[in-house]
């Protein structure tokens, strides 16, 4: 399901391939020279976590920009800083001029959604969100259910246990769970609450299956700090329906509002199962298919 790996050769290139693919990625370009110098004004680079692509003239300055770049990088932030050279011994360099370097962070600090099930509702709703500024984990066990294209911001895993990945999810992952299978939904559910560093755990159902999962969960001992992270039904109490489409939109509405708000609502008193149960009579959705 993954396209062939290809190295970009220019700093353009490489632009393109981080927006396409969603990664984070530093320009670095030189934008005064004073004197002698490896390259001249306007050269550019791009660097990510593992790569650099084209060259602001290589030797000690450019090792000393990847350097900086990637400390950016970690900061997580975008971030836009103009640094000074000279290209003295004290660089590592001869060449007796100076630059000045701007490095641009781009596209970083990007919110990585889950989303467990590859049936009628995941299938509406991933080209929806994959116009969000995310990047998705899309799983299945089911290969034959995935489309042969997908948004580049989407990576495509099959996996005979799905419930294995949570494991595997950076922390501060959302999760949307809407496979076709309860006990799978809940093997799912059950590892995601067990990880406080996933604080959104969405999971399509009615009325009965949340019931029944709470009651379940917590006689598995989860409490209620770790309950309020369980979204269920998934989605916008304000968007009616049960279509397929419905649903992802309904979905898709809730993952907008908390990427705008920044935060994940939750009440600042957990409800107990009863008041959990309660709410659901007006947001029934069906399980997807």
């Amino acid at each position: 399901m993954n396209t062939p790996s290809w190295r970009s050769k220019t700093w353009h290139e490489g632009i393109a391939h981080c927006q396409q693919s969603n990664q984070a990625y530093v320009l670095v370009t030189v934008v005064s020279v004073a004197g002698s110098a490896p390259r001249e004004s306007g050269s550019k680079m791009v660097v990510t976590a593992c790569e650099s692509i084209d060259t602001i003239g290589g030797g000690h300055l450019e090792h000393h920009a990847i350097h900086t770049a990637r400390e950016l990088l970690v900061a997580g932030k975008p971030h836009t800083e103009l640094c000074s050279y000279p290209l003295s011994s004290k660089l590592g360099q001869c060449c007796g001029g100076a630059v000045k370097v701007l490095f641009d962070v781009c596209n970083v600090h990007q919110q990585h959604v889950a989303v467990f099930g590859a049936g009628h509702v995941a299938k509406a709703l991933i080209p929806i969100i994959a116009q969000l500024p995310v990047n998705i984990s899309w799983i299945d066990a089911r290969e034959a259910l995935f489309p042969t294209d997908v948004p580049n911001n989407v990576k495509v895993i099959v996996e005979e246990e799905p419930d294995s990945e949570v494991s595997q999810l950076p922390p501060g992952s959302w999760l949307v769970i809407l496979t076709h299978d309860h006990q799978l939904d809940f093997r799912i559910t059950e590892q995601a609450l067990k990880f406080a560093s996933l604080p959104f755990v969405g999971l399509i159902g009615s009325e009965t299956k949340a019931k029944r999962f709470v009651t379940k969960l917590t006689h598995r001992g989860f409490d209620d700090s770790a309950l309020a992270r369980l979204h269920t039904p998934i989605g916008s109490p304000t968007i009616p329906g049960k279509q397929p489409i419905e649903v992802a939109v309904s979905i898709s509405a809730q993952l907008i509002t908390m990427l705008h708000n920044k935060t994940i609502p939750v009440d600042k008193k957990p409800p107990s199962q009863d008041e959990r149960c309660e709410r659901q009579d007006n947001r029934v959705k069906h399980d997807d298919e």
